[in-house]
C-alpha cells in the first residue's frame, strides 16, 4: 500500500526529524498506515530500533513489506492506540504520529496523548504531524473543506485545534515546539523531562 500523501510528506518530515531522533534506543509509530514514514526513518538510522504498530491487519501486512530488508524495524504491532492501558511504562525514546488526530475523536485524542507521555522514557520526544485549526479557524480553503467532509461523515472527529493539544500536552508535564510545515500542516514535538543528574 502506498498513500499519495505519505510521498508528498515524507520529506519534510525526515528533515525536522532526523536532527532531533534519539541518539539511541527505540522509536515507536503509532497508526503507522502504510509504513511509508517509518520505513524511511528507519533506513536513515540504522543504529535506532524501531516499533510500527497499527490495528488494521492489512495494513499491518503493507508495514512489514515497505520496512522489508531493515533489521532495525520489528514486524508490525496490533496495538490500538485509542484504547487505554497499551503504553508500557517509559519504554519508548520516541513516540511518532502521523496524519491521525484529524480522524479521531477528543476523547480518543485525550488517550492517546495520555498513553504516548505514560510510553516516553526521561528525555523522550513525542512527535505529532498533521494538519490543525489555528484558533479555531482552518487556514485554507482546501483544509476547511476536508474538516467539513470529515465533519459530515463523523462528527465527533475532524480537525483539532493546535492550542488544544498543545496545552494538554503541557498540563502532561511535556515540553512543546510547535514546527510549521508545508501544505499547512504543522509537527508539534513534545519532549518528556529528563532524569536528574544523567
Amino acid at each position: 500500500m502506498n498513500a499519495p500523501a505519505a510521498l508528498r510528506n515524507q520529506q519534510a518530515i525526515l528533515d525536522v526529524l532526523l536532527p532531533r531522533l534519539p541518539r539511541a534506543g527505540d522509536v515507536l509509530e503509532l497508526a503507522s498506515g502504510t509504513g511509508q514514514h517509518i520505513a524511511a526513518l528507519a533506513a536513515h538510522r540504522p543504529d535506532l530500533r524501531f516499533h510500527p504498530t497499527e490495528p488494521d491487519p492489512v495494513r499491518r501486512i503493507s508495514i512489514d513489506v515497505h520496512c522489508k530488508g531493515l533489521p532495525n524495524v520489528s514486524p508490525a504491532g496490533d496495538i490500538d492506540a485509542l484504547q487505554p492501558g497499551w503504553a508500557i511504562e517509559a519504554a519508548s525514546d520516541m513516540v511518532l504520529v502521523v496524519n491521525l488526530l484529524h480522524l479521531i475523536s477528543d476523547a480518543e485524542l485525550a488517550v492517546l496523548l495520555d498513553e504516548a507521555q505514560r510510553a516516553l522514557a526521561p528525555g523522550g520526544l513525542l512527535a505529532i504531524y498533521g494538519p490543525f485549526l489555528r484558533d479555531g479557524q482552518a487556514t485554507s480553503a482546501g483544509d476547511q473543506e476536508f474538516d467539513r467532509d470529515l465533519r459530515a461523515r463523523d462528527p465527533a472527529i475532524g480537525y483539532k485545534d493546535i492550542e488544544q493539544v498543545t496545552t494538554v500536552l503541557t498540563i502532561l508535564g511535556l515540553t512543546v515546539e510547535v514546527v510549521a510545515m508545508p501544505a499547512n500542516n504543522l509537527m508539534i514535538l513534545a519532549r518528556a523531562p529528563r532524569v536528574a543528574g544523567l
